[in-house]
């Protein structure tokens, strides 16, 4: 990730956002992140999402009413963020009636459901949750039936891929401005990470455990892609890159024993999401109060060999949640990563600013709660 980089796709959204509105009287065309040309209806009023989290991208462009539009989703988003789905049923009933087109898996997905619902468009990630570009029968089936598919990306390459999917989907629902609003903020946030680091060249050794707690094994955590471009953009070096020769995999704990981290990052869900689940849970998220993210936290340290890690004993140990990473907002989690990485490089830096100024200012839901805690 380069400054270079950013500057281009900074262009490459304001050339996609200023596309003709319109290829005929009763249609037009855009090119989603996949590289796929597609035919939009003249207006967009129903829409089915690949994933239910989705709902915080359209809310960024549909504030005043978020859900208006949308007639099916997965049921990701409350089964894996119970805590926001919460808050999100608090402002907006509704949402308990929006039809469940699938549960929490690609295969879930249904086809019938989704052609019952008659939508204008469907809106799917590159991977995640909900059918992915691999999924060629269910994307067959669905233009067989005239429904429109566009592909979006706030997880694979979040820091590249966010930007165009926000601008697709403001040309989608015909809301440019919205979306130029929201980008120029995210783009702002970003160069900022990306200017400061221009010239260090010191790249201190990261271990992220990824969602802290979900298992009983040390530790999870990503190899590849995903958070792994994140740790890389922030000024830090992956030590899982060389051990997972994919996304995800398992790093013992023997090993950080022996090949000491500079810095320890765990990633969490929320508090109800935790029930039932593995003792050393980290609970982050919307509604999670100060003091129970921080008495968590703890908690997952005091396991067994973590204890002992130098990044825990000397304070280099920090906790961040995991939903950053699944949607329009993980320019919160970069600046965080930086800060946690290179703590004198930005020693100004303040994410509570990043996270109302790119996340809270364009939700129309208030998302009080805990994001990040650091080692006691």
């Amino acid at each position: 990730m380069t400054r270079t980089l950013g500057l281009f796709l900074a262009a490459a959204v304001v050339l996609l956002a200023a596309l003709p509105a319109t290829a005929s009287a009763q249609s037009r065309t855009v090119v989603d992140v996949a590289g796929r040309t597609v035919t939009l209806p003249e207006q967009v009023d129903r829409i089915v999402l690949g994933e239910g989290r989705l709902v915080s991208a359209i809310a960024i462009l549909d504030r005043e009413a978020p859900l208006r539009r949308v007639v099916g989703m997965m049921g990701d988003f409350a089964v894996l963020d119970p805590d926001g789905y919460a808050l999100w049923r608090e402002a907006y009933p509704e949402i308990e009636g929006i039809e469940a087109v699938g549960q929490v898996s690609p295969d879930s997905f249904s086809v019938e459901k989704t052609i019952a619902l008659d939508p204008d468009l469907v809106v799917f990630g590159l991977a995640g949750h909900g059918p992915g570009t691999d999924h060629t029968t269910v994307l067959a089936q669905l233009e067989a039936a005239g429904i429109p598919v566009i592909f979006t990306d706030f997880f694979l390459d979040p820091l590249t891929n966010t930007p165009p999917s926000m601008a697709l989907l403001g040309e989608a629902l015909g809301r440019h401005d919205e979306a130029a609003a929201f980008l120029k903020a995210n783009e702002a946030a970003r160069e900022r990470i990306l200017t400061a680091l221009e010239g260090v060249t010191e790249r201190p050794d990261v271990f992220l455990e990824n969602r802290v707690g979900l298992g009983l094994d040390c530790c999870a955590s990503v190899g590849h892609g995903v958070l792994a471009t994140m740790i890389e953009a922030a000024g830090g070096r992956n030590m899982a890159q060389p051990l997972i020769p994919g996304r995800t995999g398992i790093v013992s704990i023997e090993y950080l024993l022996t090949n000491q981290p500079d810095v320890y990052i765990g990633t969490a869900i929320g508090s109800r999401a935790a029930d039932g689940h593995a003792a050393g849970r980290i609970v982050l998220g919307p509604g999670v109060p100060a003091d129970l993210a921080r008495q968590s936290f703890a908690d997952a340290l005091d396991r067994t060999g973590v204890r002992d890690l130098d990044a825990v004993r000397t304070g280099r140990a920090h906790a961040v949640w995991h939903h950053f990473f699944h949607g329009p907002f993980n320019v919160v989690a970069l600046h965080l990563l930086a800060k946690w990485i290179h703590p004198e490089v930005f020693a100004d830096l303040d994410p509570t600013e990043t996270l109302e100024a790119v996340m809270l200012r364009f939700q129309p839901v208030a998302l009080h709660g805990t994001y990040w805690t650091d080692a006691p």
